[in-house]
């Protein structure tokens, strides 16, 4: 690589974390999420403005030419937010509440995820299919679009509100992560069908059970493993660079998954989840220091390349768009506020689990992504989940703010002998 070849890309990566960094932070002033100011940085650079002033092609040009580059650190970003996710997951989770956080999952996950699997074969039409989609891909990918909640972007949310440690947050939080496992297993079904529009039953059977038998052993054995390997004295990483280590376990997931032609973003997942440990948080520290270098560079700038990927001149359909936003939104409030009816909330406690769990936020933005780059869905419908993801976060957090600003309760307090149940469910509206 020449001189010339390198400053070219460093200039874009200056101008993308750059001003994706700027517009996150404001974004934030206006109690809105992050994510949204980066991907707007993507877009503000992409063609759909600077592209088209006087002299600002050289932007687009010079990402052209540094596309691998690009794409490395597109990749690398997408991993690291994987991997915090997974590692996230761990330490949020909780067993409290499990009927009604069981509710939701059976019914407000359920019912939109089902709908589009059943609906999907009416739905789909050739406009929504990338190069190597296929029925049973589009389907797949339809239902993961109606029913995803976001991890990462709603506990941002809660953390900015201070209502992270609340009832109500360890429940939508608890629904969340079970949902997110459930859908990312759908979508590496869907990638692993990509493009096999005329496989052999064997070789079908073989990929997909590949792909399963990956998961579940990520999500059971294999965390016991590493979690043995963590304590072993021989383990020389632990004792003295946990952050390497953690960086290890999560190439060696990747490395693995990519030899079995699984895909790497759902191994970079279950790395995270397998660090982490309830009991003996050995890399806290190490996880932080690898979050900050990860949100301060590589995740803005994965953001910010999803935006400059959306085609807002050519990809974009008003009624696709539309009809989407509000098919998927309306399927997914009724069904959560039908099961929270049965867990047994009432009133405002519904808007408010309904609304919050309708935000895609980022497992919607990697849907996406995912979807695209395995060339399952086309530009249009690409641009559709990425939108559908920005207005859903956006709302969630909007309706959030406003409640906490009236002192209204988030949800109403229960009748519990726990009395530190009893003041999470106050702690909102006294807030």
């Amino acid at each position: 690589m020449s001189n010339a070849d390198l400053t070219s890309i460093l200039l874009v990566l200056l101008l993308l974390v750059a001003l994706a960094q700027l517009l996150g932070y404001l974004f934030m002033k206006l109690r809105q999420p992050k994510v949204v100011g980066e991907i707007l940085a993507g877009v503000l650079l992409g063609p759909a403005l600077v592209g088209r002033l006087h002299g600002g092609a050289w932007i687009l040009a010079a990402a052209a030419r540094q596309g691998s580059i690009l794409n490395f650190v597109y990749w690398l970003g997408l991993l690291l937010l994987m991997f915090l996710s997974g590692a996230e997951t761990q330490q949020l989770f909780s067993r409290e509440e499990r009927r009604e956080v069981s509710w939701l999952i059976i019914v407000g996950t359920g019912i939109p995820f089902i709908a589009g699997l059943l609906l999907g074969p009416w739905l789909v039409r050739p406009s929504l299919a990338g190069p190597n989609g296929n029925r049973i891909s589009l389907i797949i990918i339809l239902a993961v679009g109606v029913a995803v909640t976001s991890v990462p972007v709603v506990s941002k949310i809660f953390a900015d509100l201070k209502i992270l440690q609340t009832r109500f947050a360890r429940l939508v939080l608890g629904v969340a992560v079970i949902e997110d496992i459930v859908l990312w297993l759908a979508l590496a079904i869907a990638t692993a069908l990509a493009g096999k529009t005329a496989l052999h039953p064997k070789e079908i059977t073989f990929h997909l059970a590949t792909t399963v038998a990956f998961f579940l052993l990520g999500l059971t054995i294999i965390p016991r493993i590493v979690k043995r390997l963590n304590k072993t004295y021989l383990n020389v990483f632990v004792r003295h660079s946990p952050v390497a280590y953690a960086l290890v376990v999560l190439l060696g997931y990747c490395v693995v998954a990519g030899a079995l032609k699984v895909s790497l973003v759902f191994a970079a997942f279950l790395a995270g989840f397998a660090v982490v440990h309830k009991k003996r948080r050995l890399f806290a520290e190490a996880l932080e220091a690898i979050g900050k270098v990860s949100f301060a560079f590589f995740i803005p700038v994965y953001f910010a390349i999803v935006g400059l990927k959306l085609d807002l001149i050519r990809g974009v359909s008003l009624g696709m768009i539309a009809t989407f936003v509000i098919g998927s939104c309306v399927v997914k409030v009724l069904s959560v506020s039908l099961a929270g009816r049965f867990a047994g909330f009432r009133g405002l406690d519904l808007i408010n689990l309904a609304v919050t769990t309708n935000a895609r936020g980022g497992p919607g933005i990697v849907l996406a992504s995912v979807a695209f780059d395995a060339g399952i869905i086309s530009p249009k419908f690409y641009t559709t989940l990425v939108i559908a993801a920005v207005l859903t976060s956006q709302v969630a957090g909007a309706w959030l703010d406003y409640v906490l600003r009236k002192g209204w309760p988030l949800l109403k307090p229960m009748a519990s002998n726990n009395p530190a149940i009893a003041l999470d469910a106050e702690l909102p509206a006294i807030s």
